[in-house]
């Protein structure tokens, strides 16, 4: 009997639908996000199979379960438990808030302290491994209604995915390419990149390197654990009148030098094997495109990408127009006063905080700054933040004022625009009044992303 049930469901035959109805779970749809500190699940959306209206739908009628696991790891399992709703309306399909409609979105709770929603773990790439990078975790989430909803009893209502949105990441397109080195011999880069709408005219590239956490053979990871992919988004993009971006990957970390050293930090020589095969998928990607602005190509990197952001401008000072170097990891007593004189002309905005203590800024960055200003650099910019703060107004820190970041994430404030420069040697702002100032006692004040928007070579 219990075999016949099973085809029955599979053939929903008309006189057993009320029991398959009662057995099946419905598949919820996932939407996640990249934040601040990473990519976290903003969105559940349920097909309840019957309209509902706005005034039938409340947080509390819904209760999340979630569980979360990363199988590199010797314990797979990271957390499990209640995820709070934050927020439940009803929705079209693809949870546009509606008066009435089939569909509920639920909005979980998701933050930088709460782990339950959150799409990545750090940890080690095999069991046993010291080598650590960012992952998609395996997470299942199990909803259930706390109340008769619909005409469905109060219990499990979904609890197997159906579609998966990943964001800002889906609007980038994935490649692979392989590069034969002198030194260092064959050399593989994955790389995302986006495209701008099709116009008229060129459109400048902006190219992102990933810090030591995005390494591997994913190249979703550079966008997804520290939103690169906002470079993307339409804010940035109208900073630009459209621009590509590339955001290439290394397998392992851009800063390992020969014979398998950390570049400036275990061998002082501040090289790195990829610098060469990274150069030529750069040159090979604009090559390809003829609508690129070559005199408005953009190099963009932070920590380890900070470190690879330098080496090819040292390496390479007049191919491009600009860079953008945040919580830059090259030691400055490895540059030679002649690889200094070389990006005098080149327009440069390093970025730190004085809480990094993974990078720090009286080591690493303030250092290069001063000499770089010794050498008469003609546009170098300085922002020294007191630390990394959220500046959306979202998230609070336990005794009140701005959530805090780890102070080594001075990419934030780059990604959201809430950096800018007082024109006249006047000093920076920080925060997300920052781009929306105008002006500061008659000096003009210039975000970030206008700032690297207005170079050319």
């Amino acid at each position: 009997m219990k075999r016949s049930a099973r085809l029955a469901c599979g053939v929903a035959l008309a006189a057993l639908a009320p029991a398959c109805a009662a057995q099946a779970q419905a598949t919820y749809d996932r939407v996640d996000e990249v934040q601040d500190w990473g990519s976290a699940t903003v969105r559940l959306i349920v097909d309840l199979g019957q309209e509902v209206s706005a005034g039938d739908i409340d947080a509390a009628a819904f209760e999340i379960e979630a569980a979360r696991s990363d199988p590199r790891q010797e314990e797979p399992a990271l957390q499990a438990g209640s995820l709070p709703v934050e927020e439940a309306y009803v929705s079209d399909a693809e949870g546009e808030p509606a008066e009435t409609g089939t569909h509920v979105t639920l909005v979980p709770d998701y933050g930088p302290e709460q782990p339950l929603s959150a799409a990545l773990n750090y940890g080690a790439v095999s069991p046993g491994s010291e080598i650590k990078f960012n992952d998609w975790t395996e997470t299942s989430y199990t909803i259930s209604l706390t109340r008769p909803l619909a005409g469905k009893e109060a219990g499990v209502l979904a609890d197997t995915l159906g579609d998966y949105s990943r964001g800002g990441i889906d609007r980038f397109t994935f490649d692979q390419a392989s590069y034969e080195d002198v030194e260092a011999g064959a050399i593989d880069l994955r790389y995302g990149w986006f495209a701008p709408e099709e116009d008229e005219g060129t459109n400048p590239l902006i190219v992102w390197l990933h810090g030591g956490g995005e390494g591997g053979t994913d190249p979703t990871m550079p966008l997804a654990a520290n939103r690169a992919d906002s470079l993307a988004s339409d804010e940035t993009q109208a900073h630009f009148d459209g621009a590509y971006v590339l955001v290439p990957q290394a397998a392992s970390r851009w800063m390992e030098g020969p014979e398998g050293s950390i570049a400036g930090v275990a061998k002082p020589n501040a090289l790195s094997i990829y610098s060469g095969a990274l150069q030529e998928l750069i040159e090979g990607f604009v090559s390809e495109r003829e609508d690129i602005d070559t005199d408005r190509i953009y190099l963009t990197g932070a920590s380890n990408g900070g470190f690879m952001t330098m080496r090819l401008i040292l390496d390479h000072p007049d191919y491009y127009a600009a860079a953008v170097a945040i919580a830059q990891a090259m030691d400055p007593q490895y540059i030679t006063e002649e690889e200094l004189s070389g990006i005098t002309d080149l327009p440069l905005w390093l970025v730190t905080a004085a809480t990094d203590t993974t990078v720090p800024a009286d080591t690493f960055v303030a250092p290069l700054y001063d000499r770089l200003v010794q050498a008469g650099a003609s546009d170098v910019q300085l922002s020294y933040l007191p630390g990394v703060f959220d500046t959306s107004g979202r998230y609070e820190a336990p005794e009140g004022g701005a959530f805090e970041y780890n102070g080594h994430w001075s990419w934030v404030p780059f990604y959201n625009n809430d950096l800018a420069m007082i024109e006249g040697g006047h000093g920076q702002l920080y925060g997300p009044s920052a781009s929306e100032a105008g002006d500061v006692g008659g000096h003009k004040v210039t975000s970030v992303m206008e700032w690297l928007a207005a170079q050319s070579r």
